[in-house]
């Protein structure tokens, strides 16, 4: 009999600065006790800059949206899948030294073994980000 993977993590958030505290603890109460040593502080980050993207330019407060979020292991790694309604596509910048933001991606891109921008079947776009379980001596 082939072995069940497990059902992914999801959860849905108002489209709200609040909501980023509220992801990045739901998230991290999710990730098996033995793991979170390894991969609590980057998974926390990984989801506090998706989710701050996402609310600030993927949704619109206005309008009630939401966001989207899926968390699961495969391959070795724990995927992060952060989903906006926006038609934008994030694009890693490299902003100056003196600039005050726009350094979200750049985090992602150095904390992930590896991350990808991915439209939504229906409308919108996905941020998927891994990392990888043997990250930190795992």
């Amino acid at each position: 009999m082939p072995d069940i993977p497990l059902v992914p993590a999801h959860w849905r958030f108002p489209a709200q600065p609040a909501s980023v505290r509220r992801a990045r603890h739901a998230v991290a109460a999710s990730l098996p006790d033995v793991l979170r040593p390894r991969l609590g502080a980057d998974l926390s980050l990984l989801t506090s800059e998706l989710v701050t993207n996402a609310i600030r330019h993927g949704a619109c407060w206005a309008d009630e949206e939401f966001i989207e979020l899926v968390l699961w292991p495969a391959d070795g790694h724990y995927w992060l899948a952060v989903s906006d309604p926006g038609a934008g596509r994030p694009v890693l910048a490299r902003p100056g030294v003196e600039s005050e933001s726009g350094r979200g991606l750049v985090l992602v891109d150095s904390l992930a073994a590896a991350w990808a921008v991915r439209p939504r079947p229906t409308c919108g776009t996905s941020v998927i980000a891994g990392l990888s379980l043997q990250r930190g001596g795992g």
